[in-house]
């Protein structure tokens, strides 16, 4: 359906207001089993930074072990057995089995019930149906069933911490036999186990984003306001709709392979284990004939678009704040879309990136590694554009405006650390060293999360009606800038000193670790500096959640259009209601449209007209002379 017929979709807002003008829903009706798409925005954004912090803490208790191996820990240490059970901490001191499970779960949480929910679920919700000038999303009550299905995956998955045996630990990616057979045996229950949890959790929350990408798809294809069409679209909507065209396309295999897997372990079939398997010293009783790189190369599948489902989303709120507060239109507009759809079609064949030591052929290593390649060029555009829009700008140092700054150098940093990764004979030495921790964190620690940051405080005003305070923003900003630094970087050291990235000791009993210093320090030493930045960073955190929500109640009062924008989510009241729109907006000119010459202000929103003066500027080309 083109621009001009999706219009008609849209409901009249007065009539909405008439409608339930004598109907007014409940509390729990409006607020929690909520049809609204604002209203599901938020709850995913409360849940995903509440998750976000939980994995937060879960890394803060593993730095403790990494730097302080075998020592008990202060003050909390004592309490901790009573939550996570007496295996967990006896007195206080981690056990290996303990440090597994938050390795598993750190990496679950952030990933699936943290990032994925706040940058596609969250900012999609809230602000892509006010972008396109749509009164909601197109199917209210699958968006309704999307949340509710993460929540309950969420919740599953936060039960296994308590179950016998603790929570999930064989890795974020449960690779299998191990996966297969952990958990299992005397005092383990056949259900409530760690692992048969985590893929039951990791069942619905697979479901929520499939049923989330459908309806952001529908939603941005069928209900874009009348006059925008597809070169009209802020980049954040096209983001979002790669990001949407990845989950649907990557997680159903994801979700077979689980529900395979999870087959293994309770009815004892064998899709991904092999015949011959022993474990602890007997001959395991199953027919064999699977494949345990399978269920790599399904999880691969996956993984992969994954970064990307977390990368895309932030690359669209760095546009949106970065045009808004150079005061630029965004450069290269058309090419950054094409990057994007070119990002989402070479990440489904570049996966097996992931799998270089498991003896592939050189042919098909030789392609995968061409790929690698080929899919950093769009990634390299898109940041150029960006450096490119600052240059000549009359640039505004707000809060969302550091953390964007912020943003391109990070995640500058972790696309060109990858480059080593792309090669097998380089793979061969860094393969799971903590030098592949610290590339994949710089592109979705500081990279997409300081995105996110970004979004928080640029859309709160839209969502409160209210701003987040700027001076405790740059409190926030700057102690999590220098700590992510001091986390991260020095561990491209350590993993190029060969520290591996799981061992439970943080490596202290590994010649490897203690044999060559970096700066003065061993690979082991370093360890300490990096869990003190991380504890820091942890403290840096409390300005954050403070003033979010403080500033819920009591921030600045604003205006509808706080930072001058020119998309259409800043033409709707803040905070919106019901409909969204005080009338069903149209669109005459493109996103970005910041200091036209012969304007009174900076910016020309989308649903301002454009004048007869403009088009007269516009001469056409000349004719050619013929001599």
């Amino acid at each position: 359906m083109d621009s001009s017929a999706s219009v008609e979709t849209h409901h009249d807002p007065h009539s909405h207001a008439g409608e339930h003008e004598h109907h007014e829903l409940g509390w729990w009706r409006k607020y929690i089993f909520s049809t609204d798409h604002k209203v599901i925005g938020i709850q995913y954004g409360l849940c995903g930074l509440a998750f976000l912090f939980l994995g937060f803490c879960l890394m803060m208790l593993m730095r403790w072990q990494l730097a302080y191996p075998g020592q008990a820990l202060p003050v909390i240490g004592k309490f901790l057995p009573h939550i996570f059970g007496a295996g967990s901490m006896p007195d206080g001191k981690m056990t290996p089995d303990f440090y597994n499970s938050l390795g598993a779960m750190h990496g679950t949480i952030m990933i699936f019930l943290g990032v994925v929910p706040l940058a596609f679920a969250a900012f999609g919700n809230f602000v892509v149906p006010l972008q396109i000038g749509a009164p909601d999303m197109t199917f209210p009550k699958v968006n309704a069933a999307s949340f509710w299905a993460f929540a309950v995956g969420g919740v599953i998955m936060l039960i296994s911490f308590f179950v016998p045996g603790g929570a999930a630990k064989s890795g974020w990616t449960s690779y299998t036999p191990l996966a297969a057979f952990a958990d299992t045996g005397p005092g383990h229950n056949a259900v409530f186990n760690g692992q048969t949890l985590w893929l039951i959790g990791f069942i619905f929350l697979i479901t929520s984003s499939l049923l989330g990408a459908v309806n952001f798809i529908t939603t941005i294809i069928q209900l874009r306001a009348k006059g925008l069409t597809w070169m009209r679209l802020p980049f954040f909507v096209w983001a979002q709709f790669v990001t949407a065209f990845l989950l649907l396309l990557a997680f159903p295999p994801l979700e077979a392979a689980i529900v395979m897997q999870l087959m293994d372990r309770v009815a004892h079939t064998s899709f991904f284990l092999p015949s011959g398997l022993v474990v602890n010293g007997a001959p395991v009783s199953i027919s064999g004939g699977g494949s345990p790189l399978l269920w790599q190369h399904l999880f691969w599948f996956l993984g992969h678009p994954e970064v990307y489902v977390l990368i895309l989303p932030a690359f669209g709120i760095v546009a949106e704040v970065l045009a808004n507060n150079s005061r630029k239109p965004l450069w290269g507009y058309k090419s950054v879309v094409f990057s994007v759809l070119v990002i989402g079609f070479l990440s489904f064949i570049v996966w097996a990136h992931h799998m270089w030591l498991t003896g592939m052929g050189s042919a098909v290593s030789a392609f995968f590694q061409t790929t690698t390649l080929l899919i950093s060029i769009p990634s390299v555009i898109i940041l150029s554009a960006f450096f490119i829009s600052l240059w000549g700008g009359s640039i505004r140092f707000n809060v969302p405006m550091l953390f964007t700054i912020a943003f391109l150098p990070m995640f500058g940093i972790g696309g060109l650390t990858g480059i080593p990764l792309a090669f097998n004979s380089a793979d061969l030495y860094l393969h799971d060293t903590y030098y592949v921790i610290a590339h994949f964190h710089y592109i979705v620690a500081p990279g997409t999360i300081f995105g996110l940051f970004a979004g928080v405080y640029y859309w709160f005003p839209k969502a409160t009606g209210r701003k987040m305070s700027e001076f405790w923003g740059k409190v926030h900003f700057w102690p999590t800038l220098i700590c992510m630094n001091m986390i991260f970087l020095p561990m491209f050291l350590q993993g190029m000193a060969g520290m591996h990235r799981r061992w439970y000791d943080g490596g202290q009993g590994w010649g490897v670790a203690n044999e060559h210093t970096v700066w003065g320090l061993t690979g082991f030493q370093w360890n300490q500096p990096i869990s003190w930045a991380a504890w820091i960073m942890g403290l840096a955190q409390i300005p954050f959640i403070i003033n979010f929500f403080w500033s819920i109640k009591h921030g600045e009062k604003v205006n509808d259009n706080p930072w001058e924008a020119t998309t259409l989510e800043w033409t709707a009241p803040s905070p919106p209601p019901h409909g969204n729109f005080v009338h069903t907006p149209v669109a005459y000119r493109g996103p970005y449209e910041y200091s036209l010459p012969g304007r009174e202000r900076d910016f020309t929103m989308q649903n301002e007209p454009v004048e007869p003066t403009e088009r007269s500027r516009r001469k056409p080309p000349a004719e050619p002379v013929l001599a």
